[in-house]
């Protein structure tokens, strides 16, 4: 049985990313979908670590306080990133395949710099 992929995304589905990002990976349909840090961190809880995961970065319409803040009203995919490196650090797991479909650059970069620093200092350790 083929371990099921997470899509983090609150309003789109894979086959959207696959129209702007042209990813193969998002043609597949084994592919379990959520919309919440919240979502994210209980299917992970309950069902394990999947084989991949794709980041959107902001996960809510109104994603800031106020205009131009940068003070999170909720949680983002960076969140999530972080919560995932904890819990592959606390489990002695490996971190699984990743990539970030997020359209918000900042935030794109912000996840994609953090898993990869990430992996590449946790190498070896877990």
């Amino acid at each position: 049985m083929t371990k099921r992929w997470l899509f983090l995304d609150d309003v789109r589905y894979p086959v959207e990313a696959y129209h702007y990002t042209k990813q193969d990976i998002f043609l597949r349909n084994n592919w379990h979908i959520v919309r919440t840090y919240e979502q994210f961190v209980s299917r992970i809880m309950e069902k394990g670590l999947p084989e991949f995961i794709s980041f959107d970065h902001d996960l809510a319409d109104e994603h800031y306080l106020k205009p131009d803040s940068f003070e999170y009203k909720e949680k983002t995919g960076y969140h999530c990133a972080r919560w995932l490196a904890d819990y592959c650090l606390d489990n002695n797991m490996e971190l699984p395949g990743f990539y970030c479909h997020s359209m918000n650059p900042v935030g794109k970069e912000k996840i994609l710099a953090f898993l990869e620093n990430f992996k590449k200092n946790n190498d070896g350790y877990i």
